[in-house]
């Protein structure tokens, strides 16, 4: 478990962002504004970007999740590496709810790679009707189970290249498996954790993809094992996408976004 650290933010070294251009370019937002300008239009007022957070700020922020939730766990249920394979190609575009509600009956009758594939593609669609595109999601279920029995001796592989090359499984659920499973210190960005990056101003991203590679970039290690978790968390019942709740936030007072109610 973390400790949590006291770390006072007014002399910490600050995370700079990535480089921006150089010898003076002009961006091209830049550029279309003074365009604007020109042609007689307003150029409409510039955004100054959030100060960036600290790296005191980083570690104050995971050592209060740590110490409200020192052992986070997935909401998705699964009983071995492969199920919770299964489960995470099942839950895109799909509750974790939704989800449970299926595999529950499902993973009784098949928890391995060779049991899947002799459950066969039409009695999987039978369980797994309630999640929305089962009808495609079935179908590569047994996909990855039979290239799982062919090319990995029916393991699941602990390589993210080697995940994301089975049918249905992209790198955000590389990245969960990773981290579940095998206690690999990756970040998996769904919703949740790219609005969270994003609104506290934490790691701000135009793409999952960028969102991921900056919490990476700013998590102490220390926390890297459950940083996922804690986020998605925090975005699942704290940050919500319509109706955050700043009020009960454990981070409120670090958090960048100028919307907050508190």
């Amino acid at each position: 478990m973390a400790k949590r650290t006291h770390s006072s933010t007014t002399s910490a070294k600050v995370i700079s962002p990535k480089p921006g251009r150089k010898n003076g370019a002009t961006s091209p937002a830049a550029t279309r504004a003074g365009t604007a300008g020109k042609a007689g239009k307003p150029a409409g007022k510039r955004t100054a970007a959030p100060r960036p957070w600290t790296v005191a700020e980083v570690r104050e922020a995971f050592s209060r999740f740590a110490a409200a939730n020192p052992e986070p766990r997935g909401e998705l249920e699964h009983l071995n590496p492969f199920t919770l394979l299964v489960a995470v190609v099942l839950s895109a575009q799909a509750t974790d709810a939704g989800v449970n509600k299926a595999t529950r009956n499902l993973f009784p009758a098949a928890d391995t790679p060779d049991k899947m594939v002799a459950l066969g593609e039409d009695r999987l669609r039978d369980f797994i009707k309630t999640i929305g595109l089962y009808r495609t999601k079935a179908k590569n279920v047994i996909a990855l189970s039979r290239k799982l029995i062919a090319e990995f001796g029916g393991e699941v592989p602990r390589t993210r290249a080697e995940i994301e090359s089975l049918p249905g499984a992209g790198r955000k659920t590389a990245n969960v498996v990773l981290n579940m499973a095998f206690g690999e210190h990756t970040m998996a960005v769904d919703t949740h954790v790219f609005r969270v990056g994003n609104r506290t101003g934490m790691a701000p991203g135009r793409t999952p993809l960028e969102v991921e590679l900056n919490l990476e970039r700013v998590i102490p290690p220390e926390f890297m094992l459950h940083a996922h978790h804690w986020l998605i968390l925090h975005g699942r019942y704290t940050c919500l996408a319509r109706k955050p709740r700043c009020e009960v936030c454990l981070i409120n007072d670090l958090c960048r976004w100028p919307e907050k109610t508190v």
